[in-house]
Formats: structure tokens, C-alpha cells, sequence
């Protein structure tokens, strides 16, 4: 079964975790800082990347947490 990254995205005036692949929200924060606060430990826990999207609901940052199978040469 695959891993399931989890989204911060922009929800009802705030902001809320949801898993990939899901229409249901986790949890609703007031400010994008928050869910990122609150959701990096479940991302860590779960080995998964946290993907942040912006208020336009494009794509801004994300955070592997997991084995990366393609790490970068050094």
C-alpha cells in the first residue's frame, strides 16, 4: 500500500491538514504556520512528504520526511 503525503491547503477562511487522495480535512488551523506546526509530526511519524499549497491552492513548499528513493548526489 502506498504512503499518503499529507497537504496543508486553504480551508473555510484558515487552513487544514488533509491526506492525499482524501475530500475529508484532518484538522482546521487559523494560519498556514500552524498547520504546518501541527501536521509535520504525523508527516515524520508516517514517513510521508509534507506538501504546503498556497491560498491560490498551487503548490509552495514541501518537506520529505520519508527514505528518499532518489537522494541527491554529493
Amino acid at each position: 500500500m502506498a504512503k499518503k503525503d499529507i497537504h496543508i491547503v486553504p480551508h473555510q477562511g484558515g487552513w487544514a491538514s488533509r491526506k492525499e487522495g482524501s475530500s475529508r480535512v484532518g484538522k482546521h488551523y487559523d494560519t498556514q504556520k500552524e498547520a504546518q506546526a501541527g501536521a509535520r509530526p504525523q508527516a515524520i511519524r508516517e514517513g510521508v512528504e509534507l506538501v504546503t499549497h498556497g491560498k491560490n491552492g498551487k503548490i509552495r513548499d514541501s518537506d520529505s520526511h520519508g527514505k528518499d528513493p532518489y537522494p541527491p548526489k554529493g
